[in-house]
Parts: structure tokens; C-alpha cells; sequence
């Protein structure tokens, strides 16, 4: 049989933009579950966060950290992981390693900004209690989010600086962005998606994949999977960057979209199979 996989962001995807509440997406949750299909959390959110989350959705499947910077995948999870392609063993995952060293990205971050004089501000750069302000987070929620491996998120304080973003790029690095902008190595969510993908399949054969975000980091997800779905902002807009030729775009914003569109997505996939 076709194995069902389902490929979600967090922040304005699962998760409310502001409340960081999954509750209107309890009905979808429970349904995946009964039907034991993998529900992989791939967010720009560090490890440590997700765990987290983790733990509160009772999920015990592989995650994705930091657009893509890091995959989690329990010990034991896939029979063969470390034949298939190069892991570290870290606590109880089996990880690789997509991403550059977060050292190495905070450096660069900050040469850059010294170099152009530009007006940014990176995680690094804020104590718990202005990143928690920015973002909606407690302060021990915002400990987490700047417990970074792989990336560091930024804002501009002021218009963006196109020069900043460009400069990112001349240095071999690259930039998303979710709801902050991040500096980042090689890494994306796609590339975890697709890794992920090839694990499936060597594990339990055919899969088919659904995909869930609301922002540009998330494109790179989305084209990897065979149901991709974008969530509206919260105002209801969609992000024009995000723009596929077999996109289904979600009437509402963030879990209650989410689980209309996973309970449809099923249904369908149920009946034509």
C-alpha cells in the first residue's frame, strides 16, 4: 500500500501566528494519527523548540530544524539511515547535518552588517526578552528560539536593505524568510524534504506526499511534495512568491486551515485509492 506523509510547517501553518495554539487543527491530528500516517514538523524553529512541540502533538516522527538545517530522526526510526546517507548520532536521533555551522553564519552576519553599515539586528544581537517581544514568545520560549545550530534569524530595523541580502549571496550564503528574515548555509527545506522522502521510500516503499506552509521559506518544501497547500496570512493574503501550478490555496488562516485542507487532502487520497 501507498504510504501517506504529511510535511508541515509550524509558525502560521500548525501553529496560530500569534497564539501558537494547534487546537483548531485537533480533528485532522487525530485523524492522522488513527491512520498511523507520519506527520514531520519542518520548521524554521531550532531543535530545542521543537521538541517541544513535539512532545505537546505526542509526535514521535523525524522533524526538520532551522529551514532545513538540521534532520532529526529517532534512533531506530529507519532500519538502515546510516547506509542510506551520512548521519552524526546525537542524544537520541541519528541527524544529518544539512546546514553550516551557526558560528560560522553568526560571524559572517556580523561582518557583513560592520562592512555595509547596515541596519539589522540578528537573534544574536537581542536578549530572551526582545526576541519574546518581537515574536509573540515567552522569555523561556525565546531562550529556545536563540539556542541556534544552523541559522540566524534577522530583521531590519527599518526598510529592507536589498544591498544586505545581496551581499549574503556574494559570500556563498543564502537568506529566506518566514516571518523573520534568516541568513543560512546551502540548506533549505526541500532538500530535507527530499532526503526524507528517499528514506520513506527505501523503508516502506511508494509514499505520497502532502505539504502545508504560508511563507517563501516554505517553497522550497512545496515543490517537493505531490499535495502542496499554502495557508493565508492572517489578514488572508497569500505570499506571491509561493506560486506552484498544482498549488490548493486554504480559505482560512492558520490551523483551521490546516485541518480543512488535511481532512479533505485524506479524503481524497482514501477514496482514490
Amino acid at each position: 500500500m501507498t504510504q501517506v506523509i504529511i510535511f508541515s510547517d509550524l509558525d502560521g501553518t500548525l501553529l496560530h501566528s500569534k497564539t501558537y495554539s494547534f487546537d483548531a487543527a485537533r480533528p485532522a491530528l487525530d485523524l492522522i494519527r488513527r491512520k498511523n500516517i507520519p506527520l514531520i514538523l519542518c520548521s524554521s524553529k531550532t531543535r530545542a523548540e521543537m521538541e517541544g512541540y513535539r512532545k505537546r502533538l505526542d509526535n514521535e516522527h523525524p522533524f526538520v530544524s532551522e529551514n532545513g538545517g538540521g534532520i532529526f530522526i529517532p534512533k531506530g526510526y529507519f532500519e538502515s539511515v546510516g547506509s542510506a546517507v551520512p548521519t552524526i548520532s546525537y542524544d537520541e536521533y541519528e541527524t544529518i547535518v544539512i546546514g553550516s555551522p551557526y558560528q560560522e553564519i553568526r560571524k559572517t552576519f556580523l561582518e557583513l552588517k560592520l562592512e555595509l553599515n547596515a541596519k539589522v539586528k540578528g537573534f544574536g544581537d537581542m536578549t530572551e526578552r526582545e526576541v519574546a517581544a518581537i515574536s509573540g514568545l515567552t522569555e523561556e520560549e525565546a531562550t529556545l528560539a536563540k539556542r541556534r545550530d544552523f541559522g540566524e534569524p534577522f530583521i531590519f530595523e527599518g526598510v529592507t536593505d536589498d544591498r544586505f541580502l545581496k551581499a549574503i549571496e556574494e559570500r556563498g550564503l543564502h537568506w529566506t524568510q518566514g516571518r523573520f528574515f534568516h541568513i543560512m548555509g546551502e540548506n533549505d527545506k526541500g532538500k530535507a524534504v527530499k532526503l526524507l522522502k528517499h528514506l520513506y521510500g527505501k523503508a516502506v516503499g511508494e509514499v505520497i506526499t502532502i505539504g502545508l506552509g504560508d511563507g517563501f521559506n516554505d517553497l522550497p518544501m512545496l515543490k517537493e511534495v505531490d499535495h502542496p497547500v499554502l495557508i493565508p496570512k492572517e489578514d488572508g493574503s497569500y505570499d506571491s512568491r509561493v506560486d506552484l501550478p498544482n498549488l490548493t490555496k486554504a480559505k482560512r488562516i492558520g490551523p483551521s486551515g490546516w485541518n480543512e485542507e488535511v481532512l479533505l487532502a485524506i479524503k481524497e487520497l482514501t477514496t482514490s485509492r
